[in-house]
C-alpha cells in the first residue's frame, strides 16, 4: 500500500481506502454484519487505514461495524462518517446546531470511539453552505474532544469551492473518475492552494467504469441504479456519476479499446484517479473481498501513459461532457 496525506490533517491515508456504503451486502441486500467485519478486516490486512461511513448507511449497522473492527485492531486506523442525511425532509431549514450536535453524538455512541477523526457534512443542500453558524458548530466539537477534523461530502464543484472558504473545513469529498472530470480543473487548483484533502467517491461511476456491465444488465428493484437513475430517491448524479445508461456503455467500449485484453477495467480507471496529485484517497465500496482486491490492484499500476490519458479525455468529450459537466 501507499499512502498520501489527507491535507492539512496530519494524517496519512491509503490511497485506496474502503467506502462502506454497501460493505454488508450489495445495494438493497440487508446488511450482514459477518461479511461487513470480513471486509473490512481484509482491507486492513491490506494496509488500508482509512474507512468511511455515515449514520445513514443501513442506519447505522455500517457505523457500528467499522466501530467494532478498529476498535479490535492494534493498527491504527483512521474513521470518518458522515451527519445529515437523517434530515427528513433534507431541505436547509432542518440543518440547526442542535440537530448535528446530537448526530455527531450518536455516531460516537454507535461506533464506540471517544473521538471522530474525521466527520463530514453528508452532502448538504447548498444553501447550508452559506451558514457560517453550522460551521462554527464543529469548532465547539473539536474543542470538546468529539471530532479532530470537519469534511464536507459535496454533490457539486460550487458546493466544494464555498466550503473551503471557512478555515475549518479540511477535507472534501467528491465524486470524481473518467466520467465525472470537472473537479480537476479550478477545484483541485484551488485545494492545491489551500491545501485541501481530496477524498473521492463513486469512483468507478456505481460500477459502469468496471467494463462488466452490458445492455442486457438489469438490477434489483431496491438497487439505486434501478430506480434512481432520474434521480427519484437521491441526486441523479449519484447514480452512474449522472450518466445515462447506454450512453455510459458506448464510452465503456472505446475505453476497452485504449485498454485491450483488460476484462476488469476497475483497475485502471483508479489508476486514473489516482495519477492526479491533488487526490488524497479513492474510497470505493465492497460488497464482497474479490471487490476489494480489484480495487487494490490499482496501487500498483504504473501511471497511464500521456497517450493513454489523451485517449480518456476525448472519449469523455465525445460522448459524455455534454450530460454532466455543467451540472455537477
Amino acid at each position: 500500500m501507499k499512502y498520501r496525506k489527507l491535507g492539512r490533517t496530519g494524517i496519512k491515508v491509503s490511497e485506496i481506502s474502503l467506502g462502506t456504503w454497501q460493505v454488508g451486502g450489495k445495494w438493497g441486500s440487508g446488511f450482514d454484519d459477518g461479511l461487513a467485519e470480513h471486509i473490512i478486516n481484509e482491507a486492513i490486512d491490506e494496509g488500508v487505514n482509512f474507512i468511511d461511513t455515515a449514520d445513514v448507511y443501513e442506519a447505522g449497522a455500517s457505523e457500528a461495524a467499522v466501530g467494532r473492527v478498529v476498535k479490535s485492531r492494534s493498527e491504527e486506523v483512521f474513521v470518518a462518517t458522515k451527519c445529515g442525511r437523517q434530515i427528513s425532509p433534507h431541505v436547509n431549514e432542518g440543518y440547526t446546531v442542535e440537530v448535528l450536535r446530537k448526530y455527531v453524538e450518536d455516531s460516537l455512541k454507535n461506533t464506540g470511539l471517544d473521538c471522530l477523526d474525521l466527520i463530514q457534512l453528508h452532502c448538504p443542500p447548498t444553501e447550508v453552505y452559506y451558514r457560517p453558524e453550522i460551521f462554527e458548530l464543529f469548532d465547539r466539537l473539536k474543542d470538546e474532544g468529539k471530532i479532530k477534523n470537519l469534511g464536507v461530502s459535496v454533490e457539486k464543484v460550487e458546493e466544494g469551492l464555498k466550503a473551503i472558504e471557512y478555515p475549518n473545513v479540511n477535507t472534501v469529498q467528491i465524486i470524481f473518475n473518467m466520467f465525472r472530470q470537472r473537479p480537476s480543473e479550478l477545484f483541485f487548483e484551488q485545494v492545491q492552494k489551500k491545501d485541501i484533502g481530496v477524498i473521492v467517491r463513486v469512483p468507478l461511476a456505481s460500477g459502469l467504469l468496471t467494463g462488466k456491465f452490458t445492455k442486457d444488465s438489469t438490477f434489483e428493484k431496491d438497487d439505486h441504479r434501478f430506480f434512481n437513475r432520474e434521480g427519484a430517491a437521491f441526486d441523479k448524479g449519484e447514480t452512474f456519476s449522472g450518466v445515462p445508461f447506454d450512453i455510459g456503455l458506448q464510452a465503456v467500449d472505446e475505453l476497452k479499446k485504449v485498454f485491450p485484453n483488460r476484462e476488469n477495467l476497475a483497475p485502471i480507471a483508479l489508476r486514473w484517479i489516482l495519477d492526479f496529485p491533488e487526490v488524497s484517497c479513492i474510497i470505493p465500496g465492497a460488497s464482497k473481498v474479490i471487490h476489494l482486491k480489484s480495487n487494490l490492484e490499482a496501487v500498483e499500476l504504473p501511471s497511464l501513459t500521456e497517450e493513454e490519458k489523451a485517449a480518456v479525455k476525448q472519449i469523455y468529450d465525445k460522448h459524455i461532457k455534454k450530460h454532466v459537466h455543467q451540472l455537477w
